[in-house]
């Protein structure tokens, strides 16, 4: 079936490998440094010639497939009616698209929030607001507001049926780009977002990847730029937790992607509850979730995780006596900083521990009890993740690291609340070739070969092997 060539234009490096169709094997991999500042086709050509020199000779690839993050990833605005409801259910369209959400608004906007959004609009804006047949008002006056502003970025309009025409009408004669998808809330606490997110996907494909100038790979590459890359791992995660007829997947799982700037959780779970008298409460929880934490990285947001998790719980996690805020306060700044000493790999495994234990209280489900004359019961909001039986780490950190499974075992077993409803037992995986993203992309022709191609490449018992890396380039090889 020929030789497959998978490519993520990432904000730093772009990664690529080459995968068997025959037999779903990982064939080589490499990196460069993503060249979108002139033309990101000449870091994609360096990292594809080091691909076929360990290959042998030029390789004629097929299919070739991309996904991208480069300048800032694929970044929206949410706006509902109300918070606990139509604004979440656009906040996790926007997120299981693989969008990170700039900010999110409800009600009728003000004209302070336009003059904010007016600086700051993203890539997309995402308009909700009431029930099919339920509230109007709040849906009319956001498009009029939006429909008045400077802003020029696509709308994506999906709310209350029964006044989304006029509404889109109202910002079409405005001259706006609105694309008109279902309701994300039809019904009260009913969600619906799947079609917002495939309407997401294809403003990303026609106009986002040209305004960040990723239009000169398409030429390249089979289909255009696919889709984010967070939207990549969450696809290769539900591929691998499901499987495809004829194969079984593993089951449910948690894939966590520690970066420079977020740190991202996704699950693939039904996260129903797991203990008798229990009652849900909030928005029905969707089986594929993703939650992006940008207060919790390791470079760019390395100050915020600072005060997030505090001082003191930084250094315990680091485990040796450092100047914490001196050293932390030189990742915001050094961005392309790697570690050499000891006590630089303790200041980044600390810190990845600290991203990890953070960032999965958050994205799991809690509970809160509560007596009654009949007994006690308990509340859950989120997802119970208590069952999940797999946890894959996938990331540059997670890789470079040696015994990167301490770093989750660690940030696991710090949470001492049996009311968080995180996985328990879970067995730690390693994703040792970076390569989840490829397989998601892969998976929209070639399920089957992207499944064994991910169950080959996951790390399933051997423990991470320590290794020594010299300068940018070798830090983030995918093979070595």
């Amino acid at each position: 079936m020929g030789t497959a060539l998978l490519i993520d234009f990432g904000s730093t490096y772009t990664k690529v490998v080459a995968v068997d169709m025959d037999d779903g094997t990982l064939l080589a991999g490499a990196t460069s440094l993503t060249t979108i500042a002139t033309d990101i086709t000449l870091g994609m050509e360096e990292a594809v010639a080091k691909i076929e020199e360990r290959l042998g000779g030029k390789c004629q690839f097929h299919p070739k497939l991309a996904c991208s993050s480069a300048a800032g990833g694929l970044r929206m605005i949410a706006i509902g009616l109300v918070p606990d409801f139509t604004v979440e259910a656009a906040r996790r369209a926007a997120l299981g698209a693989g969008a990170r959400v700039l900010g999110a608004y409800a009600y009728e906007l003000t004209k302070e929030e336009l003059s904010l959004l007016e600086k700051e609009p993203g890539d997309i804006i995402l308009l909700a607001g009431g029930t099919d047949g339920g509230d109007k008002k709040v849906l009319l006056h956001n498009a009029r507001f939006l429909a008045r502003s400077r802003i020029n970025v696509p709308i994506i309009l999906a709310g209350n049926k029964v006044v989304a025409p006029e509404a889109a009408r109202i910002l079409r004669e405005s001259g706006k780009d609105v694309r008109v998808t279902k309701n994300v809330m039809p019904e009260l606490g009913e969600l619906n977002i799947e079609p917002a997110r495939d309407t997401i996907r294809q403003v990303f494909m026609e106009k986002i990847v040209e305004a960040k100038g990723l239009q000169r790979a398409e030429a390249f590459v089979d289909g255009g730029i696919l889709m984010p890359t967070p939207a990549a791992v969450l696809a290769g995660a539900r591929l691998l937790a499901d499987g495809v007829p004829g194969e079984e997947g593993i089951g449910e799982l948690m894939v966590i992607d520690v970066g420079g700037a977020t740190t991202d959780v996704h699950s693939v779970a039904e996260g129903k509850p797991r203990r008798s008298r229990t009652i849900v409460r909030g928005l029905p929880e969707p089986r594929a979730k993703r939650t992006v934490e940008g207060d919790l990285g390791l470079r760019v947001s390395a100050l915020s995780l600072l005060e997030s998790a505090g001082k003191e719980r930084v250094q315990e996690n680091i485990g040796v006596d450092v100047n914490v805020e001196a050293m932390i306060s030189r990742l915001s700044f050094e961005l392309g900083w790697l570690p050499e000493t000891p006590t630089d790999w303790a200041l980044d495994r600390g810190m990845a521990v600290t991203a990890v234990e953070k960032a999965v209280a958050r994205h799991v489900g809690t509970l809160r009890e509560f007596c009654t004359p009949t007994g006690q019961y308990f509340i859950q909001e989120g997802k119970d993740l208590t069952g999940v039986g797999y946890v894959l780490a996938t990331g540059g950190i997670f890789v470079h690291l040696e015994n990167p499974r301490e770093v989750l075992a660690r940030a696991f077993a710090q949470n001492q609340n049996p009311l968080v409803l995180q996985p328990t037992t879970p067995q730690f995986l390693l994703d040792r070739h970076y390569i989840l993203w490829a397989a998601g992309l892969l998976g929209e022709i070639a399920p089957r070969q992207a499944l064994g191609f991910m169950k080959k490449s996951i790390d399933w018992q051997e423990p991470a092997v320590a290794k020594t890396y010299h300068g940018s380039h070798r830090r983030f090889s995918l093979i070595n």
